[in-house]
């Protein structure tokens, strides 16, 4: 049993495994030694995030062969036994998380961690539950996942106290409490028609279900939609979002901008793979309307950190827009805009407190006050974060609104579409133009400020997620072919099937009759050569 094959494991094993050694570690209060526990914990959070990071990249790596790799939890085949699927989406999502989790664990360490308890122990099980939901080859653990995130996020929300965030708080906790018992409803529903909750085993059973149960199968989908819906803040579930963010810390903030992306992933994997066609109809204008709230909501905001929360539903609802368009070329347009969106976002969020603490009183108020201590760079800051939501060249927010814009040209929702990610840009580079005006250019000379700038490392951690921008436009071309080749292998159920479910790889008879309750012998179409050499290449690596 090599170290290699059981990578796909460990990205779900060594955030669990760090957060139980952190808790035995103890807490920082209440001790003469909590100053050297808090930097033991530190060292030891920031060490596993990273090594976190590095295996992500491994399986990357591994991932753009084409090779599905497919992890059996005690060796038990699927859809019995729980698996795990490393495919070119899952990895690039665990990717993503390493990229914006490293930086704002950076951030927390410069003393956001300190005003709670058990701040990295919390963040470790947040991972835990992030790195499991895009890995997961089945519904039910999807479910078990989101619980995880959604259990550590509580706490993380409410990490530092305060009775704004308490108030808040309640509302979220309650709100994901509602959504979590649907997520069962739906599944037990889907169960109850199908009699599988594998992802790979549901996208072959589906299509052969009794007209009968068609529609409770549809309906139940819909509650899903629902669900994934609200964690992904689509419009009307949105509401809850910027009154939550806007009340995290700053760190907490900026790494549930990769939570979101949860619901986001859950929906494509679901409904546009899994249960194909059941939210076509209501997806793309749900989507548009989400856009059309969050940058009308940024351009009302009153306080620079509202004004990033609503420009995060807003970028959602443009990702959500391309998946809505359900075709290779725009999830990779969807794929693209997230990667950016999501690291500028969460920059957004550090900086946004950066210069609150600059401000004296004022905080992060959109209205004039003294100079900040450092406007050059938080300015410099807020521009290039500023042209990169509002899609302007060459930054990759550009590219990759010009990837959606050319995949939904000939759709029958063309104009709505280019009407709406147009109008959106132009609107968010005014709400962000106009933020950057009162905060830095009209300024009170009578007053006082922040005298010191901020430390070297929290400008590292935000300078860092907002440079990534830089970055990934220097690397358009491959991350493109990426998302380009990770869209094509979504759409392959196929080969996806033929990796998690190998006794189904073309030797058995193909059954044309409704599912009745019994195991159905699944329809699958010919391996071509590449696929087959990929699926061969990864099989069971166990």
């Amino acid at each position: 049993m090599s170290l290699a094959s059981q990578l796909p494991v460990l990205p779900v094993l060594l955030p669990a495994v760090t957060a139980i050694a952190l808790l035995l570690l103890g807490d920082h209060e209440g001790s003469g030694h909590g100053h050297r526990r808090l930097r033991w914990a530190r060292a030891l959070a920031l060490a596993s995030t990273a090594l976190g990071g590095v295996i992500a990249l491994l399986l990357a790596l591994q991932a753009d062969t084409g090779a599905l790799t497919v992890y059996r939890l005690g060796d038990w085949p699927a859809p019995f036994g729980i698996v795990l699927v490393v495919d070119r989406l899952a990895a690039m999502m665990l990717v993503l998380g390493a990229a914006v989790a490293l930086p704002v664990l950076l951030y927390a360490s410069g003393g956001w961690d300190a005003h709670g308890r058990y701040f990295h122990a919390l963040f470790q099980f947040q991972l835990m539950g992030l790195n499991g939901a895009f890995l997961t080859g089945d519904l039910f653990n999807l479910f078990v996942f989101f619980e995880v995130l959604l259990i550590s996020s509580y706490v993380l929300m409410l990490h530092g106290g305060g009775p704004l965030r308490l108030r808040v708080g309640l509302h979220y906790v309650l709100l994901n409490l509602l959504a979590s018992a649907l997520f069962l409803v739906g599944a037990a529903l889907v169960y109850g028609i199908t009699g599988t909750l594998n992802f790979a085993d549901l996208a072959l059973r589906a299509p052969q279900v009794a007209p009968a149960d068609a529609g409770l199968l549809q309906a139940a989908a819909l509650l899903l939609l629902v669900v994934f819906g609200f964690k992904a803040s689509l419009a009307p579930l949105s509401l809850w979002l910027p009154a939550t963010y806007a009340a995290s810390s700053a760190p907490v903030a900026a790494l549930f901008a990769i939570m979101t992306k949860v619901g986001v992933y859950a929906i494509l994997r679901v409904h546009g793979v899994t249960l194909p066609g059941s939210a076509a109809l209501v997806l793309l204008p749900l989507a548009l309307l989400t856009c059309t709230v969050g940058v009308l909501g940024a351009l009302a905001a009153g306080t620079l950190q509202r004004l990033v929360a609503w420009l995060t539903v807003a970028s959602v609802g443009t990702i959500l827009a391309a998946v809505g368009l359900f075709g290779p070329a725009a999830w990779s347009a969807a794929l693209f805009y997230m990667v950016n969106s999501t690291l500028v976002v969460a920059g957004l969020f550090l900086l946004a407190e950066l210069v609150a603490a600059q401000r004296g009183d004022v905080g992060g108020l959109l209205q004039p006050a003294p100079a900040v201590a450092q406007p050059a760079l938080l300015g410099l800051l807020l521009l290039l974060a500023a042209a990169s939501m509002a899609g302007l060249p060459p930054l990759p927010g550009f590219i990759g609104k010009v990837m959606l814009l050319q995949a939904a040209w000939g759709h029958a929702w063309a104009v709505p579409v280019w009407g709406v990610v147009l109008a959106v840009g132009f609107c968010t580079l005014v709400g962000l133009a106009r933020a950057g005006n009162l905060l830095f250019w009209q300024v009170q000379h009578e007053g006082t400020t922040a005298a010191a700038g901020a430390s070297g490392r929290l400008l590292v951690a935000t300078v860092s997620l907002l440079a990534a921008s830089v970055a990934l436009a220097a690397a358009a071309a491959p991350l493109a072919a990426y998302t380009d080749a990770a869209a094509r292998q979504l759409a392959d159920t196929a080969a996806y099937a033929r990796a998690v479910l190998p006794e189904l790889g073309g030797e058995r008879a193909v059954s044309t009759e409704p599912y009745t309750g019994r195991r159905p012998v699944a329809a699958l179409p010919p391996a071509s050569a590449p696929a087959a050499a990929a699926s061969s290449a990864s099989g069971a690596t166990r």
